[in-house]
């Protein structure tokens, strides 16, 4: 349940970098013309979230790791349930990760079919 929360926080700040890209008043010069220095710091905010967001599953990844060598080297302080648990927090992690960026280059590719 912990990673639907994760996957949901990731989402609403997706649609908040959204909203401020849409809505920015100093975005807009004149007419239809984008500010590159905003441009450049959405795209670097945009990037820092989705870096954070590898990060956060490498990390649950990792956990479920040590959870199972200590499982497997007899730590009484570790049971079956809490490994079992955090492999499939790792698992459903890393597969929103990975259907995240599938999403991310069906739309780099819909973006590089368009006729300028």
């Amino acid at each position: 349940m912990t990673d639907r929360v994760d996957i949901n926080r990731v989402l609403m700040q997706m649609r908040e970098f959204k909203a401020q890209a849409q809505h920015s008043p100093d975005s807009v010069l004149s007419g239809n013309q984008v500010n590159p220095l905003e441009k450049t710091q959405a795209s670097s905010s945009f990037g820092d979230m989705l870096g954070r967001a590898v990060n956060q599953v490498n990390e649950v990844q990792q956990n479920a790791t040590s959870l199972a060598q200590s499982f497997e080297q007899g730590d009484p302080q570790v049971s079956i349930t809490q490994v079992m648990v955090a492999s499939q927090k790792a698992s459903v992690s890393f597969e929103a990760m990975t259907q995240v960026r599938n999403k991310l280059v069906n739309a780099y590719e819909e973006i590089m079919k368009m006729p300028i």
